[in-house]
């Protein structure tokens, strides 16, 4: 009895780092338009590309359904989100000036040291190219990081009506696959030091000034992807 617990708490601790590693691979892929939006992706032929069982590319689709980058038909199966079209991509930037800029500004008003400390990190570690050394990987790792540091900030502010609508537009790894073939430049990253200087000096104005700024650079460095 002893072994066979053993074994079973064996294969839960292993499990998810299967499902992570599937979900990374897919997640990239997707992210690079190694997978082009509104393509299939077949679980079986999935599974042996990665070299895994069908369950892990199951549970990792899941996850990237419920993160909007792939959707699921009834006896069709699993696809890869369609990329956002010119009016989808207006109307999501017209909303982000509406609802980002407020969430900044009630994030300098919330602001604590550890908060600070903590976005601070984040932006570090988002600013961090040395690792990991393959360009796809990098990139879709920057995504992810950058989804996160603006959630915090959202989270900071304090309106869960803001933080969890833009949370669930998925606003910034729908964007990323926008940009993969475009530029991803220091300037994303000096605009977010703009907004960090803001919280440092608790300016709640200089906060929503820079995360105003920062969505409309961010917009014109995506504008080339429909021209």
């Amino acid at each position: 009895m002893a072994v066979q617990r053993e074994i079973l708490e064996g294969a839960f601790v292993r499990r998810p780092s299967v499902v992570d590693g599937v979900y990374d691979s897919i997640y990239e892929r997707l992210m690079s338009l190694a997978i082009a939006p509104g393509a299939r992706i077949p679980i079986d032929l999935m599974a042996r590309d990665l070299n895994v069982s069908q369950t892990p590319v199951r549970e990792a689709l899941s996850r990237l359904e419920r993160e909007g980058l792939v959707h699921k038909a009834h006896l069709i199966g699993y696809s890869a989100a369609p990329q956002l079209n010119r009016k989808q991509f207006e109307d999501l930037f017209n909303f982000r000036l509406l609802v980002e800029p407020e969430g900044a500004r009630l994030a300098a008003l919330n602001m604590t040291p550890a908060a600070l400390a903590h976005i601070e990190d984040i932006a570090a570690d988002m600013a961090d190219g040395a690792t990991p050394v393959d360009r796809t990987s990098r990139y879709s790792r920057f995504a992810r990081i950058d989804a996160h540091f603006h959630d915090e900030i959202m989270r900071i502010g304090g309106n869960e009506v803001i933080r969890t609508t833009l949370f669930n537009q998925h606003v910034h790894l729908h964007l990323f696959r926008l940009m993969f073939h475009s530029r991803v430049t220091q300037e994303a990253l000096e605009e977010h030091e703009n907004l960090l200087a803001a919280f440092r000096a608790g300016d709640a104005a200089a906060a929503q000034t820079a995360m105003r700024d920062h969505i409309l650079c961010s917009r014109g460095r995506l504008m080339s992807a429909f021209e």
